[in-house]
């Protein structure tokens, strides 16, 4: 390796021996510009570990409930609403099995569900659900409840994190996503989130989940307030506790939307807050402080499938999946596809050089794709893969809320502190 930025000749010795990052060296990579060594880096370390496969999921994504008590103050949040406001909703439970039916002309492998926190819907709907997709898609994983989720129905129910996860894992969950994690600093989270769950109380539900045998994602919102210490310090979080668990799965980098939110207008940004750079750094010094943690995706939703096909060679092995009906970051106005097909997916990581495998939510392998062909518009139904218009749904919707506010109407407390010193 040769390294233009001198700083990076020792960080790149440490990850030729196998050794351990420090914070002053993640503080280093963050820092410096050159983007492509810090890439060929994170791609060796990956390499060591992935060769290169890279795995998707074909996955379909199901929100119960845009209903959210945080509405208000989690001000970079585009998808929540209040329980009267415009664009509201609860499904019923035959509201979502019929979403879920979408499953049966896709191949798919993995239920993502993830939602708000409703005041007054409580685990037996939950429950219920699960059970419910369970006995109609047995062959499909469920994936679902954020931390935050979990910890507010604990609340709901006056009962432990623990028993409420032991529920969930006895109605059929198989995995915990990574969301409500966002970035871990007291300060940023007192900007973007004041009233969620704090960063050592996400930490606790993974902790409690990963000792019940329920393995989990874990996350990293960035491009918001936060600083690169808050990302270095996120990151050697999430590092402690995978060694003391082993639960991590993957870990996902999110890039923060600023449409149709109130920090967006708050910062003055629309559109894309993250640059491509930024995103693709975030991968690789990613891949190389969290050592412990197998996998590494790139949420193609966020960034475009484009930048995650390059993320392949940053130390990326996963390509998140085909996301049918993903509204949360669509909501953000995220501008990319609804969804992907095989035939897309499969193209984005040949096209990176890499093998592509299709897995289930436990990284186990469903198949690879040696004598795979482009699917032919023709074909006969029943051969599988998405069809390329992409599935439909009778309560999938899009509907961006209004300007959440005027400006200048409440002051994001933190926000208002880095604008005095400035």
């Amino acid at each position: 390796m040769t390294a233009r930025d001198p700083v990076l000749i020792p960080i790149g010795e440490k990850v030729q021996g196998g050794e351990r990052l420090t914070r002053d060296d993640a503080l280093a990579l963050f820092q410096s510009n050159d983007l492509l060594t810090i890439g060929r880096l994170a791609d060796r370390a990956n390499r060591r570990n992935n060769g290169d496969r890279v795995s998707f999921a074909a996955n379909q994504h199901i929100n119960p409930t845009n209903v959210c008590v945080l509405r208000n103050t989690c001000v970079f949040c585009s998808f929540a609403r209040m329980p009267r406001e415009a664009g509201a909703y609860t499904r019923s439970l035959d509201e979502v099995f019929a979403e879920a039916e979408a499953a049966r002309d896709n191949p798919t492998r993995e239920f993502h569900i993830v939602g708000g926190l409703h005041p007054t819907v409580r685990l037996s709907y939950y429950l219920d659900l699960f059970r419910g997709l369970a006995a109609r898609h047995p062959g499909v994983h469920i994936k679902a409840l954020t931390a935050v989720e979990v910890a507010h129905l604990a609340r709901l129910e006056r009962m432990s994190v623990r028993d409420v996860l032991v529920a969930m894992q006895q109605a059929g969950v198989t995995s915990l996503p990574g969301g409500g994690a966002e970035v871990f600093s007291p300060a940023a989270r007192a900007t973007i989130a004041d009233k969620k769950l704090s960063g050592e109380e996400w930490l606790g539900v993974h902790r409690e989940a990963h000792r019940l045998g329920i393995p989990s994602n874990c996350t990293m919102l960035y491009g918001h307030v936060e600083t690169l210490a808050d990302r270095v310090d996120h990151l050697l979080a999430l590092r402690a506790l995978q060694d003391e668990t082993r639960g991590f799965l993957t870990y996902i980098p999110l890039a923060y939307h600023p449409d149709h939110n109130e920090l967006g207008e708050a910062l003055g940004r629309t559109g894309t807050a993250t640059t491509g750079f930024d995103d693709l750094k975030n991968i690789a010094v990613g891949r190389l402080v969290l050592d412990n943690i197998p996998h590494v995706k790139t949420h193609w939703p966020m960034v475009t499938p484009f930048i995650s096909q390059v993320a392949l060679t940053f130390g990326c092995d996963d390509l998140e999946g085909t996301v049918v009906f993903e509204r949360v970051y669509h909501e953000a106005g995220a501008a990319t596809p609804m969804w992907l097909s095989y035939d897309q997916i499969v193209s984005l990581i040949r096209g990176a050089g890499k093998e592509p495998v299709e897995r289930d939510s436990l990284y186990r392998t469903i198949r690879t794709f040696e004598d795979w062909t482009p699917t032919d518009p023709g074909r006969k139904p029943g051969v599988p893969g998405v069809r390329p218009e992409g599935p439909e749904g009778p309560t999938f919707e899009i509907s961006h809320r209004p300007q959440a506010r005027a400006r200048g109407q409440r002051t994001l407390p933190v926000l208002q502190a880095i604008e005095s010193a400035e």
